[in-house]
């Protein structure tokens, strides 16, 4: 019913820290103190990716509710919202369905973390032997 709110939760918060990041970035390159490594993808470029990962599966998923009348452009929006029965069902459906999804998504992201940062460093050490 509303499990792509928890989704979009995380990815509200995601996106606050990717901005406090890419700052906090962006001051020590001014400062001088950050030495430019290319050995590593900059963890602002990463949750960027992890935002873009969950507001595209957020949208994705309302868009199904929409399509199945779940969700509605009229007040209280979700459709379950009109029954104290249905709303209890929903909140039990976004802290089991809704979180899941979002723990999914976020261990996917740390597996393409992982990867990318390993496929950095492989070429890194493919251009050092060239050289």
């Amino acid at each position: 019913m509303a499990c792509f709110t928890a989704t979009v939760a995380e990815a509200v918060v995601v996106k606050v820290i990717e901005k406090v990041e890419a700052n906090k970035e962006i001051r020590l390159a001014e400062s001088g103190k950050h030495v430019e490594e290319s050995e590593k993808i900059p963890m602002s470029r990463k949750l960027k990716w992890l935002t873009s990962l969950l507001i595209g599966g957020s949208f994705l998923l309302a868009f199904e509710h929409v399509w199945h009348g779940e969700v509605v452009p009229w007040f209280p929006f979700l459709t379950a919202m009109n029954n104290p029965e249905d709303a209890a069902e929903m909140f039990r459906e976004i802290a089991t369905v809704g979180v899941s999804m979002a723990v999914l998504v976020t261990v996917v992201w740390v597996g393409m973390c992982i990867a990318a940062d390993a496929i950095v460093k492989r070429a890194s050490k493919n251009e050092e032997a060239d050289a």
